[in-house]
Order: C-alpha cells, then sequence, then structure tokens
C-alpha cells in the first residue's frame, strides 16, 4: 500500500512534541462507545435578550452587584440568567470532544470522521488526502507508513482494531485481550 503525500509537508495535524501524526477514523467504526464516551459541544451560551456572549457569574468581570446572583451574566444588558433560561444554544451537538487525560479526539457537528489528537497509542498508517493534511487515515495501515495516534483495541466492539495497534511509551505491540 502506497504511504501517501503528506500535503501539509510537516507541518499540520502532528504532535509536535512526539512526532506522531494525528489518526482518522470514522466514527462508525467504533460506534456506540465513541458516543458514550465523548461529550457534545452545544456552543457557547448566549443572551437569551440580546443574543451577546454570556459569562459565568462568578467571573471577575461581573460586577460585585451581581456576582452569584445567577448562573451566567450578559454584560450588555446587564442582566444575569439561570441555565435553565437559555437551555442548550443547539437543539444537536455541534461536535464531539474527548479529553480524559490519555486520548484526545475531536469530531466535528458535520464530520464522520473522528480525530485522535493524543492517545497511549499508535499505529502505522498513510496520510489522509489533501482534506486532512498531515494526518493519517487509520483504515489505511501500512508497515512502513507514519506514526499515528489511534483507539486501542477496547474501543472497538469485537475487542480488536481493525489495524495493529503499538504502545507510545514502549513502542510493542499490544494484543487484543484473549490472544
Amino acid at each position: 500500500m502506497s504511504r501517501g503525500i503528506d500535503y501539509s509537508l510537516g507541518q499540520a495535524n502532528v504532535d509536535k512534541v512526539t512526532g506522531i501524526r494525528y489518526g482518522v477514523l470514522p466514527a462508525h467504526e467504533v460506534g456506540s462507545s465513541w458516543y458514550d464516551e465523548a461529550e457534545g459541544n452545544y456552543g457557547e451560551p448566549t443572551c437569551p435578550e440580546c443574543e451577546s456572549a454570556l459569562v459565568s457569574s462568578d467571573d471577575e468581570t461581573v460586577p460585585e452587584d451581581h456576582e452569584g446572583d445567577k448562573d451566567y451574566f450578559c454584560a450588555k444588558c446587564t442582566r444575569t440568567f439561570w441555565s435553565d433560561d437559555f437551555g442548550v444554544t443547539s437543539e444537536s451537538p455541534l461536535g464531539f470532544h474527548l479529553d480524559d487525560g490519555e486520548v484526545l479526539a475531536h469530531q466535528g457537528g458535520d464530520d464522520s470522521d473522528i480525530f485522535i489528537l493524543r492517545s497511549p497509542y499508535f499505529t502505522r498508517a498513510a496520510f489522509c488526502s489533501p482534506c486532512a493534511p498531515g494526518a493519517c487515515y487509520l483504515l489505511s495501515p501500512c508497515e512502513d507508513g507514519e506514526r499515528a495516534y489511534c483507539f486501542g483495541h477496547e474501543w472497538f466492539e469485537a475487542g480488536k482494531a481493525p489495524y495493529p495497534v503499538y504502545s507510545v511509551a514502549t513502542g510493542e505491540r499490544v494484543y487484543p485481550k484473549g490472544n
């Protein structure tokens, strides 16, 4: 299999500290485990009166007479609001995000792909198309491909990733449980 072309010339979609590329994986490959672990991003709270951005009522910019009054403060209207006053800012998530201390991953709302930005695991894969320059497509594993962050075997329904998994810490191959 071809390694593809790094359209970023080593400048994008790569962890500058480790040199490991960001891994790209369609969300349907991991299914419900992604949506069980990731948090939906519904946007920033906005004022139901003037649509300006709201700040937490304990923010240092809130005048003393409004501090802690309710959950959020609007600097333009100088009103405070409970979280329930405006609900979520979008009916469906603008995207999904996971940062559990080990894995950092993101999926945009209109995108079916998950970008894995940090993980204790990597695989070797071919570069993505120009749509994600410098990142690697995890469903295109190749022995001489770039190292790319990936999910471990436990993320997959069958308990086995569709690519070889290696430990970032040791470089050793990690096998599915029971193998």
